[in-house]
């Protein structure tokens, strides 16, 4: 839905540009004055300090100036929605934060967060997951999904031909005839009882049988519930439904994360066929050394630390995770201890069993004025933020970066302590007021 929204969004703001630009084509044309004469009336240097005035760029004018400037449509210029980018303003509208396309932040003081470096390994995890696996050897049948697809609770996965369960399935139906005859002989006997035609040691001797046939009835359901068939499916079995042949189903709603059911081959007990669950979010483990133990143990103590991990396969992105668990046992092998990283994983770009780099930012003596990362933009060399200066009127303004750290961004230079700021999103804003260099501009 978000990426929806973004995509519509940018698909409006480009056609509000061409639209603009067409738009300003069309007055410049129609306003077009004749040739100057030649003894033109224009103070020496007049030209010269106009296009100076064009080429300075809005990051090296002052604010005040800035939204006092008037446009060609008699307007203050960030109150135009055709000149607005010209000053480095965009407008920014409430919904635009209610719905989460865009969030703000405001600039902070935070202890500067030192990297721990450790390595680890990703793992789904085990709270999202679920292993399939047959109760008793047999040869698969049939495979009913494939790695990727979507199944719900209850959906067949793979078809068990296994010789046990045809047995115990023989059983139960033996033993459930049993039982309705011993119920039907009861019922018989009570009648003649009441008649006086019948001793008491029938009737009671044909209640103990009722009794043994309802222990042998739930024993053989018992093995096959043991087996892997559902209670409901058992009930409900006939001669003909009786084939001694597994259906595994979906213990719950979620992708096939792994398959390993082949046609004809054997099932076994001790593997899992197949794994069904949500890889949005991932564990990843890593390995803390004794060292670093304490350090990292009182930090957690205070504060929850945040951590990037990064890949091979991605080697310019970084997945920004929270420490959640420290393992209570060491290994005596390695005198490491796991340490345990919750990692959103949206994309799907996180591969269980793929190898990690993680830096751990442990809190530091420092601190230094910071604003998100995401908040921080660049053009031409040049980093900015955007700040909100008035009502939904944001407008841009350079910062000289320093130290990154944990989702950070040190600036020693820019905006103030408390001001406001456009953190995630604020690509869509800089989208906007840079239209111009895109092509989408007009040109004098």
């Amino acid at each position: 839905m978000r990426e929806t929204i973004l995509n519509t969004v940018l698909a409006a703001l480009a056609a509000f540009s061409v639209a603009s630009c067409s738009g300003k084509g069309e007055r410049h044309e129609a306003q077009a004055e004749p040739p100057r004469a030649l003894h033109s009336e224009e103070e020496p240097g007049a030209h010269e300090e106009h296009a100076a005035e064009e080429e300075t760029s809005d990051l090296d004018r002052p604010v005040d100036e800035l939204f006092a400037a008037t446009c060609e449509h008699g307007k203050k210029t960030h109150e135009c929605d055709e000149c607005r980018y010209e000053v480095g303003v965009v407008k920014a509208p409430a919904d635009l934060f209610e719905g989460g396309l865009l969030r703000s932040a405001t600039v902070e003081k935070r202890r500067v967060e030192v990297p721990l470096l450790l390595t680890g390994e990703v793992q789904f995890d085990e709270r999202r997951v679920v292993h399939v696996s047959s109760q008793a050897e047999g040869i698969i049948h049939k495979v009913h999904a494939t790695v990727g697809d979507r199944v719900q609770r209850g959906q067949p996965l793979v078809e068990i031909d296994i010789v046990e369960l045809g047995e115990a399935q023989a059983a139960y139906l033996e033993a459930r005839g049993m039982l309705g005859l011993a119920r039907r002989n009861l019922e018989r006997l009570e009648m003649l009882r009441q008649e006086g035609i019948v001793s008491e040691r029938e009737y009671f001797q044909a209640q103990q049988e009722l009794e043994a046939a309802e222990i042998r009835s739930g024993g053989a359901l018992g093995k096959l519930t043991r087996l892997g068939m559902a209670e409901s499916e058992a009930r409900s079995l006939t001669q003909e439904t009786a084939t001694g042949r597994l259906v595994l189903r979906a213990p719950a709603s979620g992708r096939v994360l792994e398959m390993h059911a082949v046609p004809g081959e054997v099932a076994k007990t001790e593997a899992p066929l197949v794994t069904v669950g949500d890889n949005a979010a991932l564990w990843v483990w890593a390995d803390l050394y004794e060292r670093d133990l304490s350090t990292v143990t009182r930090a957690q103590a205070r504060q929850s630390l945040s951590v990037l991990v990064s890949v091979r396969a991605y080697p310019d992105e970084e997945f920004p995770g929270t420490v959640d668990f420290i393992s209570p046992s060491m290994n005596t092998a390695s005198r490491t201890v796991k340490l345990r990283i919750a990692v959103d994983n949206p994309a799907g770009k996180l591969v269980a069993g793929m190898f990690a780099n993680i830096k751990l930012f442990l809190p530091g003596e420092d601190q230094a004025t910071v604003v998100p990362r995401d908040a921080v933009l660049e053009d031409e060399g040049r980093a900015f933020v955007f700040i909100r200066q008035q009502g939904e009127y944001f407008v841009r303004r350079e910062v000289e970066p320093g130290r990154a750290f944990a989702g950070w961004l040190e600036i020693t230079a820019g905006p103030d302590v408390g001001q406001e700021i456009v953190a995630d999103g604020a690509f869509i804003l800089k989208s906007d007021v840079l239209r111009s260099k895109m092509g989408a501009g007009c040109a004098d």
